[in-house]
């Protein structure tokens, strides 16, 4: 196989466009990288499409390792043919590579590798020729075949109906390792078998839909394939896939019976249908299973990624001092203050829940803690007693009479996680674990990305079924989430914790503790250059990550911006040419340069500047805005003053609230009452959408209304069709 050709193929590419690419991740350059700064050698390849692209490189050489591996070991039992060579080269995936390679594979003993050991394949053999007629008889010929002389009883056949029973075992055997065979009966079974599950308990579980159920194979959605999984994990299910056997049957005879007037049809017959019940139904049923459980793991790690991104990505409340609430009822309810640097400047302890129900001195508290710090925002976390906090909360804020000071429940899905985690310890050592989720919930309120990189992506809440997949594919995936997006704003190297500038393109875990540790010892940096001079972090390090660390106080402006250090000059050269000086980028005074540029002709402008065409678009794009943050044009969180109930729900009611959570059957929507709602898939557009991602993302603000309210169950139904 050619792999190049076959990326180019698949990924509707020029074949040299696939070739630069290739040759790019080879030299070891990142993907963040790749996408930001070699636009000009991809074609402008963004992140998502690189990232399979590297991940289907891999597949295909994994394929071709595997394809030599095979054909090695077949050519040293000395069984290579010309014809296993051409089914090797034509084989596309892993699974036919392995049924290529099952007739060789060395086996524990079975009935078939007994038969041989006997001697009976001659007597397989004379079967499968299928004569008209045979004389002696097939009968006949197999007593000839009965001995009981050796001396390990294993080997003797007793009768000719033992030594018949014996040739098709062998001739069942041969069948199940026919690759052709296998391929097209794996192909039946996906396009006609049926996924059945039984319960296997008596008592309701939240399985119960399941109880008595069956699909199509080729139908079943994703995201029931996982449902089922887990329900048979659980042993509340008993799963199987289900076929018309003589579908399969007739396949077979099709294939294998040649002449149907033979008398060795009856033989060979009984050998298909027992070589397909015994030895081929059971591994393509594991089989079938195997891949419809891939396909739902990879659409729910798509839907996971694509919720965590949006997640990770909602826009940041800046410069607003934070109340972080992390609700209780017995040890109380933790409170951290957080200025607007994120930094921790006071905590408290309050017991406005059950059992102490302190309402008078827990107001006390958090009113002189809102007055002397001058917080703007209260973030509740949403987990136990948070509603009873809500409550209160609203109420203290309406006593205060500012009408400015608002509140808002955030999720805390993940911050227990962290504040047992290492890095909780290390950050806040003096610090119990509710105090550490009280600083977390008001840090992820103001910068969403900076604080839930502490966090395991998995633990984070916007998934579907994620502890029942693949984990380490899904830690890929998601980690690759994450690097994307904080490599797409860029971090302060000043001010970053080290688990955030783990993610920047070219550093990992052992560098990021060294870029801190560095500025502990030396004080700031003070330019981008400076990052030489760390540890572990030589010239190839700093090329991947100097252009996604930003230094805001530097002399040299171009160091808090996107324009990587390899095009200082270019960019330079760029300002001069329009008369700009550093000071009109510092005051973003440079609003006509895109204009200048485009009348100037921007080819040419790139070639005088001897740089590619993306990438000057990109420094004009960095000069007009330095510093910026690209989630700053995004919706703001929902802050409110006022409490509601589900009780105080009415069906009609249209509301404002923030899609929580994206997964197949539609989204979870937060509409201020501690119970989110859900907006079915068939109730989300007036228009057949295939799947909820289509029109919503996790973090979108959104105008729904309220079909339907169970306050015994705690749901919600809404509906976006106004």
């Amino acid at each position: 196989m050619n792999i190049i050709n076959e990326l180019a193929k698949e990924f509707n590419l020029r074949i040299s466009q696939v070739e630069a690419t290739v040759g790019l991740i080879d030299d070891g350059n990142t993907i963040p990288f790749i996408a930001r700064y070699r636009k000009e050698v991809t074609g402008s390849l963004d992140d998502a499409i690189l990232r399979d692209l590297d991940e289907r490189l891999k597949y295909l050489r994994s394929l071709e390792e595997r394809k030599a591996e095979v054909k090695a070991l077949i050519e040293a039992q000395g069984k290579l043919t010309p014809e296993i060579e051409e089914a090797l080269v034509n084989a596309k995936i892993l699974t036919e590579v392995e049924d290529i390679y099952r007739p060789f594979k060395p086996k524990r003993e079975t009935r078939g590798s007994l038969a041989r050991k006997r001697g009976l394949e001659p007597l397989a053999q004379l079967i499968m020729e299928q004569r008209d007629t045979y004389s002696p008889s097939i009968d006949e010929v197999a007593s000839d075949y009965v001995t009981t002389e050796a001396e390990d009883k294993k080997m003797h056949v007793k009768t000719a109906e033992d030594a018949i029973a014996g040739a098709k075992d062998i001739i069942a055997e041969d069948i199940s390792d026919n690759a052709e065979y296998r391929k097209s009966i794996r192909a039946l079974t996906f396009d006609h078998g049926t996924i059945v599950s039984k319960n296997t308990k008596e008592e309701s579980s939240v399985y119960d839909a399941y109880y008595e159920y069956s699909e199509s194979v080729k139908k079943i959605p994703g995201h029931r394939v996982l449902a089922i999984n887990r329900g048979e994990k659980e042993e509340f299910l008993k799963v199987s896939v289900q076929i018309d056997s003589d579908i399969i049957l007739n396949h077979l005879f099709s294939q294998i019976i040649t002449n149907t007037k033979s008398p060795a049809k009856e033989y060979i017959a009984s050998s298909i249908v027992d070589s397909y019940d015994r030895l081929i139904a059971p591994s393509v049923e594991r089989e079938i299973r195997t891949a419809i459980f891939d396909n739902a793991s990879e659409s729910a790690i798509k839907v996971f990624s694509d919720n965590l991104k949006h997640l990770l990505m909602q826009a940041p409340l800046k410069g607003k001092t934070v109340l972080g609430y992390d609700p209780g009822y017995r040890t109380g309810c933790k409170l951290a203050v957080v200025d607007k640097t994120g930094k921790v400047i006071d905590t408290a302890v309050i017991y406005p829940t059950k059992p102490r129900e302190d309402i008078e001195g827990s107001t006390k508290i958090v009113e002189r803690l809102i007055r002397k710090y001058g917080v703007d925002v209260v973030a509740i976390g949403n987990g136990i007693a948070s509603k009873e906090s809500e409550i209160f909360i609203a109420g203290v804020l309406k006593g205060l009479g500012d009408t400015n000071k608002k509140y808002i429940v955030v999720s805390e899905a993940g911050a227990s996680v962290y504040s047992a985690s290492k890095l909780g310890t290390e950050e806040f050592p003096d610090f119990d674990v509710t105090q550490r989720s009280a600083v977390s919930i008001a840090r992820r309120l103001q910068d969403p990305l900076a604080e839930l990189v502490k966090i395991d992506p998995k633990s984070i809440g916007v998934g579907q079924y994620q502890h029942d997949m693949k984990q380490a594919r899904l830690d890929e995936a998601l980690g690759g989430v994450v690097e994307d997006c904080v490599n797409s704003i860029g971090v302060d190297v000043n001010t970053a914790s080290y688990s955030l500038l783990s993610y920047i393109s070219g550093i990992n875990l052992a560098s990021a503790k060294n870029i801190v540790k560095y500025r502990e010892e030396n004080g700031e940096f003070t330019k981008r250059s400076q990052l030489l001079k760390v540890p572990k972090i030589g010239e190839k390090a700093y090329q991947q990550c100097a252009g996604f660390l930003r230094v805001p106080d530097s002399k040299e402006i171009l160091d808090n911006t996107g324009v990587h250090p390899e095009a200082y000059e270019a960019a330079k050269a760029l300002l001069e040419k329009f008369d700009y000086t550093k000071d009109d980028v510092a005051g973003s005074k440079l609003g006509d340069l895109r204009q200048k540029c485009a009348k100037y002709g921007t080819k040419k402008l790139a070639e005088e500047l001897g740089i590619g065409e993306p990438t000057l678009l990109d420094i004009i794009g960095e000069l007009e805005k330095p510093g910026r943050d690209v989630r700053d044009s995004l919706p703001q969180p929902i802050l409110r003053d006022d409490v509601l109930g589900m009780e105080d729900l009415k069906e009609g009611m249209v509301m404002i609230g923030t899609v929580r959570n994206v997964i197949d059957f539609g989204a979870f929507v937060d509409i201020g009452v501690h119970q989110d709602g859900l907006v079915h898939i068939s109730e989300i557009s007036d228009k057949y959408i295939k799947h909820p991602s289509e029109v919503l993302s996790v973090g979108d603000i959104v105008n729904v209304k309220i079909k339907s309210v169970d306050l015994k169950k705690k749901r919600i139904a809404l509906t976006m069709k106004m």
